[in-house]
């Protein structure tokens, strides 16, 4: 879907207080790592940071909930675009994590940032895809006149899933689950959030062209998330979705005139070093144009999109006029790719 009234008006990313490197998580796997007869190596270059490249990921504190994250974020992003939170007209809360089954995580967060009765509240969900899609339903409500702004929020939240983890693969886990649940070991925590706005309304902001989207679901077994745990088939999840991103690009290529050459900055969902580095070759992109944040975050889910868009903006990375392109893969499977003109 292209878009040709709709601004980025302010984007902010928060991070969860609490460092914990990858050598700690080894510290706590002793048991099992033991057991398997597997050792971990020096601070930052043990087996979790040696696979993943993830060095360390952040933590909440005990307590903290997707929609506190969600909200701090929203708050920051409002503040960034300068407009009066009043006319905001709908938010959507994109997390995979959740405050409760019910009520929306959306409704919670539209209390605490003390959103007008008539903005439409409610969660989006489509596992990493969520903020991008979020992003897209957003813009077409503002491109068909319904609203003049709107609020995307995400909160993430690691600690539980790692924890439980660790307790089990330390009480019953084997190579097999191991292998199985590593990748819930490289998960991270933050909150994100994006201000879109009627083009007209927001001279200063950045335009975003839209994006497109394709599915691949016949690989939707190759990751399944619970609340405390994620169990995947590491090898062909990257296979299939490194062929389904290639196969988006292409349609990128059509629909947004998308060629690596003629983008400025990719923003990309970040699980590890190997994806980033292999979206890379596979596309064609010069790493350069990635700013990573996967070593210090770890894969924060849908929250990285927008986390690693707002500190390619905080390091001066983003200049006016450059071409963003913004990509992630999903469980399902799904990629959808976007553009902002900065």
């Amino acid at each position: 879907m292209l878009f040709t009234s709709v601004s980025v008006a302010g984007i902010a990313a928060v991070d969860a207080p609490h460092r914990v490197t990858s050598r700690e998580l080894e510290e706590r796997l002793s048991p099992l790592l033991k057991r398997l007869g597997l050792g971990s190596g020096a601070e930052g270059s043990g087996m979790i940071a040696s696979i993943s490249g993830v060095q360390a990921r952040r933590f909440w504190d005990e307590g903290v909930m997707p929609s506190d994250a969600a909200a701090q974020a929203g708050e920051r992003a409002i503040a960034a675009s300068g407009i009066d939170r009043a006319r905001i007209g709908a938010i959507v809360s994109t997390s995979v994590c959740r405050d409760f089954v019910e009520p929306s995580t959306a409704s919670i967060v539209h209390r605490a940032l003390g959103l007008s009765p008539r903005c439409r509240n409610f969660d989006l969900g489509n596992a990493c895809l969520g903020f991008l899609d979020g992003m897209e339903l957003i813009a077409a409500m503002i491109e068909r006149g319904a609203i003049e702004y709107g609020l995307v929020v995400d909160g993430e939240g690691s600690r539980y899933a790692v924890e439980r983890t660790i307790e089990r693969l330390n009480a019953t886990g084997d190579a097999r689950a191991f292998g199985e649940e590593f990748a819930t070991l490289t998960l991270g925590s933050g909150g994100a959030a994006m201000v879109l706005a009627r083009k007209d309304l927001a001279p200063e902001g950045h335009t975003f062209r839209g994006g497109v989207s394709l599915a691949g679901t016949d690989w939707n077994h190759l990751c399944r998330g619970h609340a405390d745990r994620m169990v995947t088939d590491a090898q062909k999840l990257l296979t299939a979705g490194l062929d389904l991103a290639m196969r988006t690009f292409d349609i990128a290529r059509t629909e947004l005139g998308w060629d690596p050459a003629v983008l400025d900055e990719v923003v990309i969902h970040q699980v590890s070093r190997q994806h980033t580095d292999k979206l890379a070759e596979k596309l064609g992109v010069d790493p350069a144009k990635i700013h990573s944040i996967f070593p210090e975050h770890g894969n924060v889910g849908p929250a990285s999109v927008p986390m690693a868009l707002a500190k390619a903006e905080e390091l001066g990375r983003l200049r006016r006029g450059m071409r963003v392109a913004l990509m992630g893969i999903g469980s399902g499977l799904n990629c959808s790719m976007a553009e902002i003109v900065w």
